[in-house]
C-alpha cells in the first residue's frame, strides 16, 4: 500500500477503536497496492491530513489485507473513500479526485 504522510494505516483488527470508536469524523481510504488512482491519492490525503487535522482524522485501509472490513462495508472499486462520524459511515465516495473538490465534498460532514 502506498502510505501518505501523517496517514495512519487501520486494520480489521483496530478498525472498531480507529474509526468507529473516534471522536472526530474519519475520512478512511480504501485503497490497494495494485491501485495507480490510490497511488496518485496519497499527496492529496497527506495534505488533508495536515490541514484538517483538528477537525478530520484520515486513514487508510489495504482492501487486501483486510477483506473483513472491505467486505462489511460493500467497497469494490479502489479508492472508495467512506467518512464516519459517530460510528456510522456518513458519506462515500468513489475514485481519486484533487485536494479541492475532495475539500468541497467533505465541507458538509465537516
Amino acid at each position: 500500500m502506498i502510505k501518505a504522510a501523517g496517514v495512519a494505516e487501520v486494520t480489521d483488527g483496530d478498525f472498531e477503536a480507529e474509526v468507529i470508536g473516534s471522536e472526530l469524523p474519519v475520512l478512511v481510504e480504501f485503497t490497494a497496492d495494485w491501485c495507480p488512482p490510490c497511488r496518485q491519492m496519497a499527496p492529496v490525503l497527506a495534505a488533508v491530513a495536515a490541514e484538517e487535522g483538528e477537525r478530520l482524522k484520515v486513514v487508510q485501509l489495504d482492501v487486501d489485507a483486510n477483506p473483513l472490513t472491505t467486505l462489511a462495508y460493500g467497497v469494490l472499486s479502489m479508492p472508495t473513500f467512506m467518512v464516519f462520524r459517530g460510528g456510522e459511515p456518513v458519506k462515500s465516495m468513489v475514485g481519486s479526485r484533487p485536494r479541492r473538490r475532495l475539500m468541497e465534498e467533505l465541507s458538509d460532514v465537516l
